[in-house]
């Protein structure tokens, strides 16, 4: 049974998963998304008292904790109960593509000359880390919601903000993927 949970599972079991946890979280009341538990996981840490922002009844979205706390344990069982030591499979154009930016593919996800700790620990590296965090930070907060809480929560409610939100995502990553990082590496 666990050989058969190492395979790929085929997209279309993610989307009908995810459509089970939206139609919940409706029933329910709730809205979903993981920026919400930073806001949470701040006030509880007394950000509050400092900025207005953060001071709410964070009791209230107590649940929202018990996803980010399963997302985490879901990553840490794949990663590692459930991994099957074979490369990814990448297109060849993709890997030209990669081969075009001086990026070597070594058959993992994440691949070590970008995230293994040379590749984080050297300037460069921890430039675009900082610089990329600070960009996410900012965007998630004048968004109003992060990526998943706004093209899965949002859209879900049916929500303009969100739809104008998630096609801004997607305009920033194809500038990201064609016009920004070919010249980063």
């Amino acid at each position: 049974m666990i050989e058969l949970l190492k395979q790929p599972w085929p997209w279309y079991l993610s989307g009908a998963a995810i459509a089970l946890i939206m139609t919940l979280l409706i029933y329910f009341g709730k809205f979903f998304g993981v920026s919400s538990n930073l806001r949470t996981i701040c006030t509880i840490a007394g950000a509050g008292r400092k900025v207005k922002f953060f001071d709410f009844d964070w009791r209230a979205q107590k649940w929202n904790l018990l996803f980010i706390f399963g997302a985490v344990i879901g990553g840490f069982i794949s990663s590692t109960l459930l991994n099957n030591d074979q490369p990814i499979q990448l297109s060849s154009a993709t890997i030209a593509d990669l081969e075009s930016m001086g990026i070597a593919f070594d058959g993992n996800l994440n691949p070590s000359q970008l995230f293994g700790l040379d590749a984080v620990f050297s300037f460069k590296g921890f430039l675009i880390l900082l610089v990329g965090g600070l960009l996410v930070g900012f965007g998630t907060r004048y968004a109003g919601g992060c990526t998943s809480g706004h093209a899965i929560s949002g859209l879900t409610n049916m929500q303009m903000p969100s739809l104008i939100a998630v096609i801004g995502f997607f305009i920033g990553g194809l500038a990201m993927t064609y016009l920004i990082l070919p010249y980063l590496f």
